[in-house]
């Protein structure tokens, strides 16, 4: 659980800063990749070891491990030894959250399913 408050977008007053800009960008950036979007979503389910996150998808092992490698050193995943093996774990409930919110974004797409918008309905009714 975050010490911070969390407002929703509408209630927040102030701009976003130059740096929380940048860092987001940074972080969608790695998202961008379809291989480490999707070894993010495995992580959503618990920490994983790479035979597992290798088995459950399209890449090799070597990419896989390599791909974990970049999302440990930008932070967005942390890794253990259990024995012989390394686990991996997501480290922030906020990017499970935007995996998530992108994947679901996504299925609408591909799935031609109207998007939605909260208070949509609101902001379009004439008054």
């Amino acid at each position: 659980m975050c010490a911070h408050k969390h407002t929703s977008l509408d209630e927040r007053s102030d701009p976003p800063l130059a740096e929380q800009l940048a860092v987001a960008a940074e972080v969608l950036g790695h998202l961008a990749d379809p291989t480490r979007l999707h070894l993010l979503h495995m992580l959503t389910e618990g920490e994983q070891d790479v035979s597992t996150l290798t088995a459950s998808g399209n890449a090799s092992r070597s990419s896989v491990s390599q791909h974990l490698g970049r999302l440990r050193l930008a932070g967005l995943v942390q890794s253990r030894r259990d024995g012989r093996r390394m686990l991996y774990r997501i480290t922030s409930d906020h990017l499970e959250a935007l995996v998530e919110e992108a994947l679901g974004f996504a299925y609408h797409a591909v799935a031609d399913v109207p998007h939605h918008r909260r208070g949509a309905q609101e902001k379009t009714t004439p008054a």
